[in-house]
């Protein structure tokens, strides 16, 4: 949920390490592309708030469903870490982005979660 409010709030619209991937600098893309700022921040909006949802949802599952062992619980939670959070480290890791380590620390504690409901009676 706090990746979620940092996209929302706090994340600029572009990264040095956005301009590096293309090949171009900041200063370079503001002037050949004077709206894209503006645009990437809308877009970061609308991510931000997805990827607060799905942390309010894994912790409602987490509280509810996850800890009764309800059937299918473990599936649902394996599919959706890696659709999230798996996915934007996967990317991050492809990028060479300057955040992918922290990104992938925040897989630990799904994966954690994972294990200690396969092993706990």
């Amino acid at each position: 949920m706090g990746m979620g409010v940092y996209f929302v709030f706090l994340r600029p619209s572009l990264l040095p390490e956005d301009a590096w991937y293309m090949g171009s600098s900041l200063s370079t893309i503001q002037t050949d592309v004077p709206g894209l700022a503006a645009w990437l921040q809308k877009v970061f909006w609308v991510l931000g708030g997805y990827i607060f949802t799905t942390g309010l949802l894994t912790f409602y599952v987490a509280r509810t469903s996850f800890r009764t062992k309800a059937p299918g619980v473990f599936i649902l939670v394996l599919v959706a870490g890696i659709n999230s959070i798996g996915a934007m480290v996967l990317v991050n890791f492809m990028l060479q982005s300057d955040f992918r380590w922290v990104l992938g620390a925040m897989t630990i504690p799904w994966f954690m979660a994972l294990l200690l409901y396969l092993f706990h009676k």
